[in-house]
């Protein structure tokens, strides 16, 4: 079974935020980055931005260091 993730790391922000989120299935990291993403960072919840999340998660689980 494959296992995504994103990681906060490669994305540089105001907030330093060192947050990397995995999950089995891509549907349940979404919920959890759009979760972190519009309460930690102020993005809105639009089809815009769940697209834009999609085409970043990566396959695997995130290494130790960014």
């Amino acid at each position: 079974m494959s296992r995504y993730f994103i990681d906060c790391r490669n994305h540089p922000s105001d907030t330093k935020c060192t947050v990397a989120l995995a999950a089995d299935t891509k549907e349940e990291l979404l919920e959890a980055v759009v979760q972190h993403g519009t309460q930690c960072h102020g993005y809105k919840d639009t089809p815009e931005f769940r697209e834009m999340i999609l085409k970043e998660f990566q396959e695997g689980t995130p290494p130790i260091k960014a």
